[in-house]
Protein backbone atom coordinates (compact mmCIF):
# COMPACT_ATOMS: atom_id res chain seq x y z
CA UNK A 1 0.00 0.00 0.00
CA UNK A 2 1.28 3.42 -0.59
CA UNK A 3 1.49 5.59 2.23
CA UNK A 4 0.48 9.58 1.93
CA UNK A 5 0.55 12.28 5.18
CA UNK A 6 -2.37 14.03 6.05
CA UNK A 7 -2.57 16.85 8.84
CA UNK A 8 -4.76 15.31 11.27
CA UNK A 9 -5.01 18.08 13.95
CA UNK A 10 -3.89 21.74 14.49
CA UNK A 11 -2.81 23.99 17.01
CA UNK A 12 -1.56 27.48 18.25
CA UNK A 13 -0.61 29.71 20.83
CA UNK A 14 0.04 33.23 21.52
CA UNK A 15 1.41 34.51 24.48
CA UNK A 16 -0.87 36.66 26.90
CA UNK A 17 1.24 40.15 26.50
CA UNK A 18 -0.22 41.89 23.56
CA UNK A 19 1.42 44.89 21.91
CA UNK A 20 -1.07 47.09 19.96
CA UNK A 21 0.96 49.53 17.38
CA UNK A 22 -0.44 52.37 20.04
CA UNK A 23 1.75 50.68 22.75
CA UNK A 24 4.85 49.65 20.99
CA UNK A 25 4.99 52.83 19.79
CA UNK A 26 4.62 54.69 23.18
CA UNK A 27 7.15 52.16 24.62
CA UNK A 28 9.64 53.21 21.67
CA UNK A 29 9.01 56.46 22.08
CA UNK A 30 10.17 56.62 25.81
CA UNK A 31 13.09 55.33 24.11
CA UNK A 32 13.77 58.38 21.87
CA UNK A 33 12.67 56.23 19.04
CA UNK A 34 10.06 57.99 16.64
CA UNK A 35 7.84 55.75 14.68
CA UNK A 36 3.79 55.47 14.17
CA UNK A 37 0.77 53.32 14.09
CA UNK A 38 0.24 54.75 10.39
CA UNK A 39 4.08 53.94 9.57
CA UNK A 40 3.61 50.65 10.19
CA UNK A 41 0.43 49.70 8.93
CA UNK A 42 0.72 51.36 5.96
CA UNK A 43 4.27 49.33 4.91
CA UNK A 44 3.69 45.85 6.57
CA UNK A 45 -0.09 45.94 7.37
CA UNK A 46 1.08 44.74 11.04
CA UNK A 47 -1.50 46.07 13.76
CA UNK A 48 -0.36 44.20 16.72
CA UNK A 49 1.90 41.59 18.02
CA UNK A 50 2.47 39.18 20.96
CA UNK A 51 5.68 39.00 23.57
CA UNK A 52 6.06 36.11 25.78
CA UNK A 53 7.24 37.01 29.51
CA UNK A 54 10.44 36.27 30.92
CA UNK A 55 11.01 33.04 31.50
CA UNK A 56 8.57 31.65 28.92
CA UNK A 57 10.94 29.90 25.92
CA UNK A 58 9.95 28.52 22.45
CA UNK A 59 9.21 24.94 23.98
CA UNK A 60 6.80 26.16 26.35
CA UNK A 61 4.84 28.11 23.32
CA UNK A 62 5.47 24.97 21.27
CA UNK A 63 4.07 23.02 24.07
CA UNK A 64 0.86 24.69 24.32
CA UNK A 65 0.36 24.39 20.18
CA UNK A 66 1.29 21.05 20.25
CA UNK A 67 -1.32 19.93 23.42
CA UNK A 68 -3.83 21.78 21.00
CA UNK A 69 -2.76 19.61 17.97
CA UNK A 70 -2.89 16.46 19.80
CA UNK A 71 -6.22 17.29 21.17
CA UNK A 72 -7.48 18.03 17.84
CA UNK A 73 -6.08 14.78 16.09
CA UNK A 74 -7.80 12.50 18.63
CA UNK A 75 -4.62 11.39 19.81
CA UNK A 76 -2.12 11.50 22.61
CA UNK A 77 1.10 12.71 23.39
CA UNK A 78 2.76 8.99 24.00
CA UNK A 79 1.45 7.79 20.51
CA UNK A 80 4.05 9.84 18.95
CA UNK A 81 6.93 8.42 17.21
CA UNK A 82 8.25 11.80 15.44
CA UNK A 83 8.80 15.54 16.92
CA UNK A 84 10.34 18.02 14.90
CA UNK A 85 10.49 21.30 16.08
CA UNK A 86 11.04 24.41 13.51
CA UNK A 87 12.53 27.60 15.36
CA UNK A 88 15.29 30.25 14.95
CA UNK A 89 15.35 31.04 18.61
CA UNK A 90 15.99 27.75 20.55
CA UNK A 91 15.63 27.52 24.25
CA UNK A 92 19.36 26.80 24.66
CA UNK A 93 22.28 25.94 22.06
CA UNK A 94 21.54 22.19 22.65
CA UNK A 95 19.69 19.98 23.31
CA UNK A 96 17.02 20.70 20.55
CA UNK A 97 13.98 22.53 21.29
CA UNK A 98 12.15 19.36 20.34
CA UNK A 99 13.74 17.56 22.84
CA UNK A 100 12.82 19.86 25.57
CA UNK A 101 9.74 19.68 24.30
CA UNK A 102 8.78 16.16 23.87
CA UNK A 103 9.39 16.12 27.79
CA UNK A 104 7.03 18.57 28.49
CA UNK A 105 4.25 17.21 26.73
CA UNK A 106 4.77 13.70 27.87
CA UNK A 107 6.01 11.83 25.03
CA UNK A 108 9.35 10.47 25.89
CA UNK A 109 11.23 8.16 23.36
CA UNK A 110 10.38 9.30 20.28
CA UNK A 111 12.25 10.80 17.67
CA UNK A 112 13.06 14.39 18.14
CA UNK A 113 15.14 17.53 16.38
CA UNK A 114 15.11 20.87 15.30
CA UNK A 115 15.08 22.40 12.13
CA UNK A 116 16.51 25.94 11.57
CA UNK A 117 15.39 27.68 8.03
CA UNK A 118 14.39 30.85 10.09
CA UNK A 119 10.57 31.98 8.23
CA UNK A 120 10.88 29.00 6.01
CA UNK A 121 11.36 26.63 8.75
CA UNK A 122 7.90 25.02 9.03
CA UNK A 123 7.68 24.57 5.55
CA UNK A 124 10.78 22.60 5.69
CA UNK A 125 9.61 20.55 8.71
CA UNK A 126 6.63 19.53 7.15
CA UNK A 127 8.40 18.15 3.93
CA UNK A 128 10.75 16.41 6.45
CA UNK A 129 7.63 14.82 8.21
CA UNK A 130 6.07 13.77 5.22
CA UNK A 131 9.01 12.33 3.34
CA UNK A 132 9.72 10.03 6.92
CA UNK A 133 6.25 8.85 6.93
CA UNK A 134 5.93 8.16 3.65
CA UNK A 135 9.04 6.04 3.97
CA UNK A 136 7.23 3.97 7.01
CA UNK A 137 10.03 5.82 9.18
CA UNK A 138 7.01 7.30 11.25
CA UNK A 139 3.38 7.31 11.73
CA UNK A 140 2.14 10.28 13.99
CA UNK A 141 4.31 12.89 13.70
CA UNK A 142 4.21 16.21 16.03
CA UNK A 143 5.56 19.33 13.63
CA UNK A 144 5.91 22.82 15.25
CA UNK A 145 7.04 26.34 14.48
CA UNK A 146 8.13 28.18 17.76
CA UNK A 147 9.45 31.51 18.47
CA UNK A 148 10.60 34.52 20.80
CA UNK A 149 11.61 36.61 18.05
CA UNK A 150 11.49 39.53 20.86
CA UNK A 151 14.58 38.31 22.25
CA UNK A 152 17.03 39.09 19.46
CA UNK A 153 15.34 42.42 18.02
CA UNK A 154 17.19 45.48 18.26
CA UNK A 155 14.47 48.37 19.78
CA UNK A 156 16.20 51.22 18.62
CA UNK A 157 15.95 49.91 15.06
CA UNK A 158 12.11 50.84 14.11
CA UNK A 159 13.29 49.03 10.78
CA UNK A 160 13.14 45.62 12.31
CA UNK A 161 12.00 46.33 15.95
CA UNK A 162 8.05 46.87 15.09
CA UNK A 163 7.66 44.21 12.29
CA UNK A 164 8.15 40.62 14.88
CA UNK A 165 6.51 39.41 17.56
CA UNK A 166 6.22 35.65 19.54
CA UNK A 167 4.05 32.53 18.94
CA UNK A 168 3.70 28.93 18.18
CA UNK A 169 2.29 26.73 15.58
CA UNK A 170 1.95 22.89 15.24
CA UNK A 171 0.09 20.23 13.20
CA UNK A 172 -0.08 16.23 13.60
CA UNK A 173 0.67 14.66 10.44
CA UNK A 174 -0.65 11.07 10.22
CA UNK A 175 0.47 8.24 7.89
CA UNK A 176 -3.19 7.64 5.69
CA UNK A 177 -4.05 5.56 2.48
CA UNK A 178 -5.20 8.80 1.10
CA UNK A 179 -3.26 11.51 -0.03
CA UNK A 180 -2.76 14.74 1.80
CA UNK A 181 0.41 16.67 1.21
CA UNK A 182 0.47 16.34 -2.95
CA UNK A 183 3.82 17.98 -3.33
CA UNK A 184 6.64 19.91 -1.98
CA UNK A 185 9.21 22.58 -3.14
CA UNK A 186 12.36 22.98 -1.29
CA UNK A 187 15.10 25.84 -1.75
CA UNK A 188 18.05 28.10 0.12
CA UNK A 189 20.90 30.39 -1.99
CA UNK A 190 23.47 30.96 0.87
CA UNK A 191 25.16 34.15 -1.49
CA UNK A 192 22.69 36.01 0.27
CA UNK A 193 23.28 35.17 4.19
CA UNK A 194 23.37 39.02 4.84
CA UNK A 195 20.55 40.82 3.85
CA UNK A 196 18.91 38.97 6.86
CA UNK A 197 20.72 37.17 10.24
CA UNK A 198 21.81 37.56 13.90
CA UNK A 199 25.79 37.40 13.21
CA UNK A 200 26.50 37.06 16.42
CA UNK A 201 27.34 33.25 18.42
CA UNK A 202 28.51 32.35 21.87
CA UNK A 203 32.37 31.90 22.00
CA UNK A 204 34.11 31.24 25.54
CA UNK A 205 30.91 32.25 27.64
CA UNK A 206 30.90 36.13 25.78
CA UNK A 207 28.96 37.31 23.36
CA UNK A 208 30.72 37.49 19.90
CA UNK A 209 29.84 39.61 17.24
CA UNK A 210 26.09 41.31 16.94
CA UNK A 211 23.11 38.66 18.66
CA UNK A 212 20.51 41.15 16.95
CA UNK A 213 18.62 40.64 14.55
CA UNK A 214 19.66 42.52 11.25
CA UNK A 215 17.79 43.35 7.88
CA UNK A 216 17.98 44.87 4.47
CA UNK A 217 14.52 45.07 4.11
CA UNK A 218 14.59 46.32 0.41
CA UNK A 219 16.75 43.39 -0.21
CA UNK A 220 14.56 40.88 1.56
CA UNK A 221 11.41 42.21 -0.77
CA UNK A 222 12.69 41.84 -3.62
CA UNK A 223 13.60 38.26 -3.49
CA UNK A 224 10.90 37.15 -1.96
CA UNK A 225 8.18 37.71 -4.43
CA UNK A 226 9.99 36.36 -6.98
CA UNK A 227 10.60 33.21 -5.06
CA UNK A 228 8.00 32.80 -3.66
CA UNK A 229 5.71 32.61 -7.18
CA UNK A 230 8.48 30.36 -8.27
CA UNK A 231 8.08 27.96 -5.55
CA UNK A 232 4.20 27.95 -5.61
CA UNK A 233 4.25 27.33 -9.51
CA UNK A 234 6.91 24.39 -9.11
CA UNK A 235 4.74 22.73 -6.15
CA UNK A 236 1.57 23.06 -8.33
CA UNK A 237 3.20 21.67 -11.52
CA UNK A 238 4.88 18.59 -9.36
CA UNK A 239 1.05 17.92 -8.09
CA UNK A 240 -0.57 18.27 -11.67
CA UNK A 241 -2.31 21.17 -10.54
CA UNK A 242 -2.59 24.95 -11.75
CA UNK A 243 -3.59 28.29 -9.76
CA UNK A 244 -7.00 27.91 -10.50
CA UNK A 245 -6.82 25.16 -8.10
CA UNK A 246 -5.75 26.30 -5.15
CA UNK A 247 -8.58 27.30 -2.74
CA UNK A 248 -6.19 28.68 0.33
CA UNK A 249 -3.16 30.81 0.34
CA UNK A 250 -1.42 30.23 3.38
CA UNK A 251 1.89 32.20 3.14
CA UNK A 252 4.15 33.49 5.98
CA UNK A 253 3.10 36.52 7.55
CA UNK A 254 5.63 38.68 7.32
CA UNK A 255 4.74 41.85 5.26
CA UNK A 256 0.73 42.20 3.80
CA UNK A 257 2.79 43.48 0.28
CA UNK A 258 4.79 40.43 -0.39
CA UNK A 259 1.72 38.60 0.67
CA UNK A 260 -0.69 40.06 -1.48
CA UNK A 261 1.53 40.39 -4.31
CA UNK A 262 2.10 36.82 -4.29
CA UNK A 263 -1.48 36.13 -4.41
CA UNK A 264 -2.02 38.56 -7.56
CA UNK A 265 0.61 36.27 -9.27
CA UNK A 266 -0.82 33.49 -8.78
CA UNK A 267 -4.30 35.28 -9.94
CA UNK A 268 -6.05 34.38 -6.49
CA UNK A 269 -8.96 36.89 -5.16
CA UNK A 270 -8.46 38.39 -1.91
CA UNK A 271 -10.52 36.23 -0.17
CA UNK A 272 -8.14 32.97 -0.88
CA UNK A 273 -5.14 35.05 0.96
CA UNK A 274 -5.25 33.79 4.60
CA UNK A 275 -4.31 37.31 6.38
CA UNK A 276 -2.95 36.99 10.53
CA UNK A 277 0.05 39.49 10.30
CA UNK A 278 -2.28 42.22 11.26
CA UNK A 279 -2.71 40.86 14.65
CA UNK A 280 0.55 39.19 15.60
CA UNK A 281 3.35 40.44 13.41
CA UNK A 282 6.09 38.25 12.14
CA UNK A 283 6.52 35.39 14.22
CA UNK A 284 8.99 33.75 11.26
CA UNK A 285 8.54 29.67 11.81
CA UNK A 286 5.08 29.83 13.65
CA UNK A 287 3.50 32.00 10.70
CA UNK A 288 2.36 29.74 8.59
CA UNK A 289 1.07 27.04 11.34
CA UNK A 290 -0.71 29.99 13.38
CA UNK A 291 -2.32 30.95 9.83
CA UNK A 292 -3.30 27.48 9.14
CA UNK A 293 -4.70 26.93 12.81
CA UNK A 294 -6.79 30.09 12.62
CA UNK A 295 -7.78 29.50 9.00
CA UNK A 296 -8.96 25.51 10.25
CA UNK A 297 -10.46 27.29 13.41
CA UNK A 298 -12.50 30.05 11.28
CA UNK A 299 -15.01 27.15 10.33
CA UNK A 300 -14.69 28.38 6.50
CA UNK A 301 -12.91 25.51 4.95
CA UNK A 302 -14.58 22.33 3.36
CA UNK A 303 -12.96 18.80 3.49
CA UNK A 304 -10.93 18.14 -0.14
CA UNK A 305 -9.98 21.82 -0.58
CA UNK A 306 -6.46 22.60 -1.53
CA UNK A 307 -4.02 25.08 0.76
CA UNK A 308 -0.82 26.15 -0.38
CA UNK A 309 1.52 27.17 2.24
CA UNK A 310 4.57 29.01 1.26
CA UNK A 311 7.64 30.62 3.01
CA UNK A 312 10.56 32.88 2.59
CA UNK A 313 13.09 33.75 5.34
CA UNK A 314 16.84 34.19 5.89
CA UNK A 315 19.34 31.87 4.62
CA UNK A 316 18.39 32.82 2.14
CA UNK A 317 15.38 29.87 2.08
CA UNK A 318 12.11 29.45 0.46
CA UNK A 319 9.94 26.47 -0.10
CA UNK A 320 6.12 25.59 -0.76
CA UNK A 321 3.76 22.39 -0.11
CA UNK A 322 0.27 21.83 -1.50
CA UNK A 323 -1.72 19.83 0.69
CA UNK A 324 -5.47 18.53 1.19
CA UNK A 325 -7.16 19.73 4.37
Amino acid sequence: MTLYSRIAGTGSCLPPRRLSNADLVAELAAKGVETSDEWIVERTGIRARHFADAGVFSSDLGAEAARQALDAAGIAASDLDLIIVATSTPDMVFPSTACILQNKIGANGCAAFDVQAVCSGFVYALTVADAMIRTGAARNALVVGAEVFSRILDFSDRTTCVLFGDGAGAVVLQASATPGILASDLHADGRHVDILCVPGHVNGGAVMGDPLLRMDGQAVFKLAVGVLEDAARATLAKAGKTDADIDWLIPHQANIRIMQSTAKKLKLPADKLVVTVDQHGNTSAASIPLALDHLVRSGRTQAGQLAMLEGVGGGFTWGAVLLVL
